[in-house]
């Protein structure tokens, strides 16, 4: 007779283990959203260098110089001649539509005035809704530009100058290659593995009260709630902790991406992370005791944290709420940790605050599932009271059945009814609350005075007193302030060289190097910019010399070292505002996700209990989702981005007619994907984790020129695609319909293609459940 095993931790992670060989579900949310994550984002940040960026080109001159000029953005590595226009409303279509992200106008009489040395000036415009493509593009048309006004001044006659000017020159100590790619990838991949964690022991937890057994769990523990809860999430821990190791393999040995810090300490941060993400997600289902509502909880808590943990917009320039908030979350203080030892190689004891955070939190909510689950322990040995079924729904044929059927169980499903209509309200107002101070002020910097004169003196005071920037450490060598970029202390150094003064009054040009950290894309342009402008505006002061900034012997002093001015114009978000760049986007994929799980989820019940007609079922549900977003779309779109703050140019009809096709499209594929579902909580399991992936497959996080052909493709399998784009361009920026054609046509075809599809699908499970 076979001995009957004892009860204990061994036994309790035999039986999970078993389960999640055996459960689909699992199977797919642990081995294939990672896998699906990593193909995608790998392939995503393939082109490190972003490339070919649409530039239009207005020459109302048309002469042998305004050509020279032209010729100098051609050459530009980073940019593309995509159209030569006639005038700039034509250019301005062109970048609403998403044909170009900038343009250059050279203004008539252009070779006349620069050779009267009238100064002419040269506008180079850049769409900056789009921020990274943004970045990218000012660089890349600034230094064209400057380099075509410096071969001018060349050609002309040299001319003394009165006084010297100072020129801000920028030189980057950390990341210096600037590749941003190799930095999100590290950054982002965690993020969707943290995210399948919590799902994970969710899942694993949440199943115990919903298709298992409490009290077997408890059985093969013998009682101990601690030893039910480390053998139940103990094959998870390996199986992450495999994964944690295989990214960081990955990541060093094939990508390139290189890793500078101690090794053990990120060995057990990542161990932290993992069980600080699975303590959470056992905690939220223990605490609900329902499948469905915990996870949507979850889902609720991680999938913010790209903004919260820091990585887009830092944690320095967000509010109160945001802070405290992201303070409570392991992710934040384990990205720390990551940045820290990966990408700058600090100290251990420079990395120990986030560490000992992280520990802390890890701790902090083990224990807690724990003391849960012992208090259910005391009362769970008694039969749990089962999750409230779905109100059975008795559906009228036809379209209008179907209708009133599916508002019957949004309204009757606990799980549908949070994430139909609660979850876009908590969106709403949870979601932009990292990004809503918009841009970033007073971002620490060190200096280091070699001259210590009074211009020196007034560098300083300018920096200081500069909105952009902060003093916040002044070192007497470059070494001491180079140490305070790697604490985290200061972003840059700005260092002035001996003689500055004097070389200014002798009439040279004195460049002022800036030693920049670029690892943050977003602080690294706020902070060079602030510097930048602070310089010049103290150089014209210099050149001005006691006189008015605006007046002729300004402008002739400035002719002589410069004879044509560049002026760089942002349109479209022209603050550069954070918030009012990534919170349109995201509060388009905020709708499809929450949709398209909820509309899964009913399909899995609908089509275990209606009788009618394929075709008309699913159109009269799509019209009920349709009813019900409205009001999300309004909100989103039109009320919210005018409470925030946001530019809105565009027009509330135009923007709920492509909504509208947007909200069909997506009902009809989660009704395409539901049926081919077992169980209602598989579609949060599945799509949840995607989100982050499907953000950067749409070009708008990271520059469509930069990303495969083939990604481009497949990414308009979501609608989240082409309507972050569409709505994006009309709302921010005032595009019309006709010039979001493609996203326009685009919707429509996804709309009939997942109405056929799900009709097919609905049809065929019918089919299969009536035969058996």
């Amino acid at each position: 007779m076979r001995r009957k095993p004892k009860p204990g931790f061994w036994l309790v992670a035999r039986r999970e283990l078993r389960w999640l060989l055996h459960d689909r579900a699992a199977l797919i949310l642990i081995f294939g959203v990672p896998l699906f994550a990593f193909v995608v984002l790998t392939a995503v940040f393939s082109h490190p260098v972003i490339r070919g960026l649409g530039v239009v080109i207005v020459d109302a001159d048309r002469s042998d110089t305004s050509r020279a000029f032209i010729e100098q953005v051609a050459a530009s590595p980073g940019l593309s001649i995509v159209e030569r226009a006639g005038d700039l409303a034509s250019a301005a279509r062109a970048i609403r539509s998403g044909e170009a992200i900038g343009a250059v106008y050279v203004p008539a009489d252009f070779e006349r005035d620069l050779k009267a040395e009238r100064r002419p000036q040269v506008v180079a415009f850049y769409n900056q809704q789009f921020l990274t493509a943004a970045g990218i593009a000012s660089s890349g048309l600034s230094d064209s530009l400057t380099a075509a006004v410096s071969r001018a001044a060349a050609r002309a006659a040299p001319k003394p100058a009165r006084i010297g000017s100072l020129v801000a020159e920028t030189i980057v100590l950390v990341n210096p290659q600037r590749n941003y790619a190799q930095f999100l990838l590290r950054a982002l991949l965690p993020m969707v593995i943290h995210v399948v964690i919590a799902l994970a022991a969710g899942y694993a937890v949440g199943s115990e009260f919903h298709r298992r057994s409490m009290r077997t769990w408890l059985a093969c523990a013998g009682g101990n709630p601690m030893v039910a809860l480390a053998g139940k999430l103990a094959p998870l821990f390996g199986i992450f902790y495999v994964f944690m190791l295989s990214v960081a393999l990955i990541l060093e040995g094939m990508l390139g991406v290189s890793f500078k810090g101690d090794l053990p300490m990120m060995l057990v941060a990542g161990s932290l992370l993992i069980v600080g993400y699975l303590a959470l997600g056992a905690l939220l289902q223990l605490l609900v005791r329902d499948l469905a509502t915990g996870l949507g909880l979850t889902g609720l808590v991680v999938s913010p944290a790209f903004g919260y943990a820091g990585v887009g917009f830092p944690t320095f320039g967000m509010n109160a709420f945001a802070q405290f908030w992201g303070a409570l979350l392991p992710l934040r203080w384990y990205m720390a940790v990551l940045l820290g030892q990966a990408a700058r190689g600090l100290p251990l004891s420079d990395s120990a605050r986030p560490f000992v955070a992280l520990a802390a939190l890890a701790v902090l909510y083990t224990l807690l599932a724990f003391l849960r689950l012992r208090a259910l322990t005391r009362t769970t040995l008694r039969p749990t009271p089962a999750p409230e079924p779905a109100a059975a729904v008795v559906v009228s044929p036809g379209v209008g059945g179907a209708f009133a059927g599916e508002w019957r169980r949004v309204l009757g499903t606990r799980g549908a009814f949070i994430l139909l209509v609660v979850a876009p309200l908590v969106y709403g107002l949870y979601y932009p609350q990292p990004y809503l101070n918009q841009i970033l002020r007073k971002i620490p910097i060190a200096v280091v005075d070699n001259d210590l004169s009074e211009l020196s003196r007034g560098i300083v005071s300018t920096l200081d007193a500069s909105g952009a920037v902060n003093v916040a450490v002044r070192a007497e060598t470059l070494a001491e302030a180079r140490s305070a970029v790697d604490r985290g202390e200061a972003f840059a150094v700005v260092g002035i060289p001996p003689g500055t003064q004097r070389d200014i009054l002798k009439g040279t040009t004195v460049h002022v190097p800036v030693y920049a950290d670029a690892t943050y894309l977003f602080i690294f342009r706020t902070m060079a910019s602030g510097i930048a402008v602070a310089i010049s505006t103290l150089s014209s002061e210099l050149a001005a010399g006691g006189a008015r900034t605006d007046g002729s012997l300004v402008k002739a002093t400035l002719a002589a070292t410069s004879p044509a001015e560049i002026l760089l114009q942002p349109i479209f978000n022209p603050v550069g505002g954070y918030a009012s760049y990534i919170v349109p986007a995201a509060f388009v994929l905020i709708l499809q996700q929450t949709l398209l799980i909820g509309a899964s989820m009913l399909t899995v019940i609908a089509l275990a209990r209606s009788t009618g007609g394929a075709l008309a079922t699913v159109l009269g549900r799509g019209i009920a989702h349709l009813t019900i977003y409205l009001p999300a779309l309004a909100l989103y779109f039109i009320v919210l981005p005018r409470f925030y703050g946001f530019s809105a140019l565009g027009s509330p009809l135009q923007l709920l007619a492509l909504g509208s096709v947007f909200i069909l499209a997506t009902s009809f594929m989660g009704q395409a994907a539901g049926a081919w579902f077992k169980n209602p909580e598989t579609p949060t399991l599945i799509f949840l984790g995607t989100s982050l992936p499907q953000l950067f497959v749409t070009g708008f996080s990271w520059p469509r020129e930069a990303i495969p052909n083939p990604i481009l493709a497949d990414g308009y399998i979501f609608p989240s695609d082409l309507a972050i784009d569409g709505i994006v361009r009309i709302g921010q920026m005032g595009a019309s319909l006709w010039e979001v054609a493609h996203d326009w046509g685009g919707l429509w075809g996804l709309t009939i293609f997942y109405f056929a599809l799900a009709a097919v699908s609905a049809f065929v499970v019918r089919r299969r459940r009536v035969h058996g």
